[in-house]
């Protein structure tokens, strides 16, 4: 289910509240020019479904999102427990950034925890299967796929090179709870 934990940005990192009613979970972070929505995630994927199969299984989407906010290329990030780089994987997002791209994904399988850092706060935002999530060009923010990751989700980018990031160098990522610690 998702939810949404906010921390004060400032030590100790208290918790100021949590919601877990999707409505109103948009409602909080749309004033910071996050957008998220429900959509249906029903496709079915074999375990060894590739990117490809991924990305035909939802076209429809792909195209209805490319449509509306101009983005011209996607991916596919699929992570499992077993998968050999996952650690790897999650240090690489653990550390807070930033991208000249807004941050576009559809959760089609499993979840993740995304953090942004706006407003006085770090909005600790759990992301399920059916979350489409767009974090404008220029917030900071990290991703936590937790120790033992499962999820699919498709990236949508404006510009063909992806994921790129600009580190911010704030160790803030490391005093706020990580996904395992939130989710236990």
């Amino acid at each position: 289910m998702t939810s949404l934990t906010q921390y004060d940005d400032a030590a100790p990192h208290a918790v100021r509240q949590h919601l877990s009613d999707h409505p109103a979970i948009a409602a909080a972070l749309a004033p910071h020019g996050i957008v998220l929505e429900r959509w249906a995630a029903e496709a079915p994927l074999s375990a060894d479904a590739d990117d490809a199969a991924i990305l035909a299984a939802y076209a429809g989407d792909i195209d209805k999102l490319k449509a509306r906010g101009g983005y011209r290329s996607c991916d596919v990030l699929r992570l499992s427990p077993d998968h050999p780089q996952r650690a790897e994987l999650r240090a690489k997002f653990l550390a807070e950034h930033i991208h000249d791209d807004d941050e576009v994904r559809f959760f089609v399988e499993g979840a993740g925890l995304f953090y942004i850092h706006a407003g006085g706060m770090v909005h600790a935002l759990e992301c399920t299967a059916g979350d489409l999530i767009a974090v404008p060009a220029g917030t900071q923010h990290w991703f936590d796929t937790g120790e033992r990751p499962s999820f699919t989700v498709i990236r949508l980018f404006t510009t063909p090179d992806g994921w790129v990031a600009r580190f911010t160098g704030d160790p803030i990522a490391d005093a706020i709870p990580k996904y395992d610690g939130i989710a236990a």
